[in-house]
């Protein structure tokens, strides 16, 4: 049997060029679109980064996201946007010990933000729209529509911890929104007993190996949006009061230049597992989401209150991205090491003035005494 041969390109159905580029993911798609005109030409179909998008945010098959995404700009410019990831390559470039010196001078209106210039910023121009993967299997996806509370009680929200507790919220007029819960069926070993687990920990990796996190942040006023996730899990750890929580964090590193005296803040990202069922009481081993929350935190462990966040997650969403995973892991490891640093300093100052105090204590009950006798 012959085949004809294929003079160029063009000679090609579009149809054949859509049916191409609708089986290949992102990446490819976008490196596919710079070898030729058709090729770019066809790339630029809404329909397409649609496609990619579901493929990788299954929230955003969502209508109300969709319609959301279409007022920001398209399918196209949202996977631009939140594909990449937030790196700060910065982190180890401040001069902490000065930038954390708060100024004695400093009126409450510096420290919480002023209320004027957040006047453009307000908690309902913000969408979260989060997604979970486990085994790189979509397992959840939630979307919530500003910022739970932040209008109630005054100024409380402004001046307080900045928190958003997703599972709280979202979604509550949602009837098919229930638990998540992942079992042996979604690919976690089985456990027979958590005084075994608590030795060879397989449960426990397997969660912090198997789970993905995307946390995509939209303003709809400005229009942009950034995802402040890190994929990958930062740490983790086991819950001990409880024996039976497991404590995951995602997140990433966020400019707070002008903002706070750090001038950088990290996003935490939080996820909490609990173990309901495990196989000696009858039932497959059961796990049940508890949590997941995001908060801000400046490099004294500090929690930013809500004034301040809201302009730093603004600034987030045009800050510098890169899709070198590795490389966004790798800055919100140096932010913790930077920290720690800090923490270690300041315990040795503390340790070295309670010294002193000790001493010139010992040295004035030995002078008094000295004199009395």
């Amino acid at each position: 049997m012959s085949i004809a041969p294929i003079d160029s390109m063009t000679s090609l159905n579009s149809d054949l060029f859509y049916d191409i580029l609708r089986r290949l993911d992102g990446p490819a798609l976008a490196s596919l679109a710079c070898t030729c005109a058709a090729f770019c030409s066809i790339s630029k179909e809404e329909s397409l980064w649609e496609n990619v998008c579901a493929s990788v945010w299954p929230s955003t098959k969502r209508e109300d996201v969709k319609s959301l995404i279409s007022s920001i700009g398209g399918f196209r410019k949202f996977y631009a946007d939140c594909f990449p990831l937030i790196v700060n390559k910065e982190v180890g470039e401040y001069q902490w010990n000065n930038h954390l010196e708060y100024p004695d001078d400093w009126t409450e209106a510096e420290y919480y933000g002023d209320t004027n210039e957040f006047e453009s910023i307000t908690p309902s121009d913000f969408v979260s729209i989060v997604d979970i993967r486990f085994k790189d299997k979509p397992i959840c996806s939630k979307v919530l529509s500003g910022i739970p509370n932040a209008n109630d009680n005054g100024g409380w929200f402004y001046n307080c911890p900045f928190r958003i507790d997703l599972l709280t919220y979202a979604d509550r007029d949602d009837n098919n929104a229930g638990e998540l819960t992942l079992s042996v069926s979604n690919g976690l070993p089985p456990i027979t007993s958590m005084e075994r687990e608590r030795k060879n920990r397989k449960l426990w990796h397997e969660l912090r190996d198997g789970l993905l996190l995307s946390w995509i942040l939209v303003n709809k006023k400005i229009k942009q949006a950034a995802n402040l996730a890190s994929w990958s899990p930062l740490d983790g750890q086991r819950h001990w009061p409880t024996d039976k929580d497991f404590v995951i964090r995602f997140g990433s590193v966020l400019p707070a230049k002008d903002i706070l005296p750090s001038q950088v803040v990290q996003c935490i990202l939080a996820m909490k597992f609990r173990v309901v069922h495990i196989e000696e009481e009858g039932f497959e081993t059961t796990l049940k989401l508890t949590e997941l929350s995001m908060q801000l935190e400046d490099m004294e462990g500090a929690h930013v209150n809500g004034k301040n966040s809201l302009h730093i997650l603004k600034e987030a969403l045009s800050c510098r991205r890169s899709k070198n995973y590795s490389e966004v892991i790798e800055s919100c490891h140096m932010y913790s090491k930077v920290q720690n640093e800090l923490k270690e300093e300041k315990m040795g100052s503390e340790s070295r003035l309670d010294t002193l105090c000790i001493l010139s204590g010992i040295a004035a009950f030995m002078t008094f005494w000295y004199h009395v006798l």
